[in-house]
């Protein structure tokens, strides 16, 4: 059986597509989409993924509406904690240490939730 290789791309509506994309860029350092073919795309590092639906009544996104979540992998939660704490970005950290990693939870300027997710070494 043929498989897909990875996430190609996430798309999502935005009230402003241009200021958040700036936004994910400042602060989780993600390329916006080149505008030309010259461009260089963000390119995100081999590493686990999780694909994971969840109950439709879930609380786990926050708002009932939210219909998904962007989890994303970081070498180092601290580090990448203390960035967006400097940027003054309420971030929360799960003080539980799981058999899985490290998780800490941000939303970001259109209120959409961002979990980071620090994978054991």
């Amino acid at each position: 059986m043929e498989k897909v290789q990875g996430i190609g791309g996430l798309f999502f509506r935005a009230q402003d597509p241009e200021a958040l994309a700036r936004w994910y860029q400042q602060h989780l350092g993600i390329s916006t989409v080149p505008k030309d073919e010259n461009g260089q795309p963000w390119r995100q590092e081999a590493g686990p993924t999780a694909f994971a639906p969840f109950a439709a009544d879930t609380s786990y996104f926050g708002r009932s509406s939210q219909m998904w979540m962007l989890n994303f992998r970081v070498g180092n939660l601290d580090a990448m904690v203390a960035q967006l704490q400097a940027a003054d970005i309420k971030v929360e950290v799960d003080p539980e240490h799981y058999s899985i990693g490290r998780f800490a939870r941000l939303h970001d300027p259109e209120g959409n939730p961002v979990e980071l997710w620090q994978p054991p070494v």
